[in-house]
């Protein structure tokens, strides 16, 4: 039988077509479409799909419930960017031992995590070397 995998994730908004506009300018996706209405926009195999709903405010009132990761080839240009474009910053770019983090807060509240992790980094988590998950969902650490 398949196991489940994590394909996507509504992100519903007061103005679905700014919060679209915004990611897809500042975090170019793979593909940005509309479908049966959704604005979507596709980045690797994860689709982030925009959409409306009548129990939601403006803001997010509790944006560190879910944040969202984005991985990044140049997080320094990413930032520039943002910058640009007016963001306000949660915790502005960081190096953390060669790897490069950044939160921004998008124009709804939620946090959005820039990450360029180091080489090293990237070997050790290829290699196994993190922590491994147990296969009911929670943590060996």
């Amino acid at each position: 039988m398949k196991k489940p995998s994590l394909d996507s994730m509504l992100l519903s908004s007061t103005d679905p077509e700014r919060l679209h506009a915004w990611y897809i300018g500042v975090l170019e996706p793979e593909e940005s479409s509309l479908m049966d209405g959704y604005r979507i926009a596709r980045y690797g195999g994860f689709h982030l799909i925009f959409d409306t709903r009548a129990d939601i405010g403006k803001k997010n009132p509790e944006p560190g419930r879910m944040i969202l990761n984005f991985d990044v080839a140049d997080a320094r240009a990413i930032v520039a960017r943002l910058d640009e474009m007016g963001v306000k910053w949660l915790a502005p770019l960081e190096d953390r031992d060669g790897s490069l983090w950044a939160t921004a807060i998008d124009p709804d509240g939620n946090y959005v995590q820039v990450i360029q992790l180091s080489d090293q980094e990237r070997s050790a988590m290829a290699e196994g070397s993190t922590a491994e998950a147990d296969p009911k969902g929670g943590n060996d650490v």
